[in-house]
C-alpha cells in the first residue's frame, strides 16, 4: 500500500466570478478567466477575499492559468505585492505573447514571480517555494 501525495490533487473549493472561475487548492489557488475578460483592481479583491478566506496567517501560491486571452490592469500588482503569505506567482502559457507580457507584469510584481509552459511545472515550483524554511507568513 502507497501513501503520499495524490496525483491528482483534490478542489477544496471553486468559485465561478463574472470573469472566469477561480479554484482553492490545499495551499495554492488556480485562476482561469474568460476570453476577452478584464481584471480589474475590484475584480483582484474578489480574488484577494478567496486568498484571504482559505489562506490567513498561511502560505499560499498563485497560478494565473492562461488558456484565453484577456487584459490586466497592472495596478493589481502594487496589491498582490502587499500580501504577506502570497509566497510564488505562477503564469502558465504555451502562447509567445503570454510570454512577452510575463516580462512587463514581473516589473510591476518584484517578487517571486515565474512563467511555465507546463501546469505540473508551476504546481511543483509553488510548492518548493512553500516549504522553503524561514519564510515567514
Amino acid at each position: 500500500m502507497k501513501f503520499g501525495f495524490a496525483k491528482n490533487p483534490i478542489v477544496v473549493k471553486e468559485y465561478s466570478l463574472d470573469i472566469g472561475k477561480v479554484q482553492v487548492y490545499d495551499n495554492y489557488i488556480v485562476s482561469t478567466f474568460d476570453e476577452g475578460a478584464t481584471v480589474t483592481l475590484e475584480r483582484a479583491y474578489q480574488i484577494i477575499g478567496i486568498s484571504e478566506i482559505h489562506f490567513r496567517n498561511k502560505k499560499f501560491g498563485y497560478i494565473s492559468l492562461r488558456k484565453n486571452s484577456y487584459a490586466i490592469d497592472p495596478i493589481i500588482y502594487t496589491y498582490l505585492r502587499g500580501l504577506e503569505n502570497l509566497k510564488a506567482f505562477a503564469i502558465v502559457s504555451k502562447k509567445e505573447i503570454d510570454m512577452h507580457n510575463f516580462k512587463i507584469e514581473k516589473m510591476f510584481y518584484k517578487k517571486n514571480m515565474e512563467f511555465f509552459i507546463e501546469f505540473d511545472n508551476a504546481v511543483s515550483w509553488i510548492k518548493k517555494r512553500l516549504k522553503r524554511k524561514g519564510q515567514k507568513i
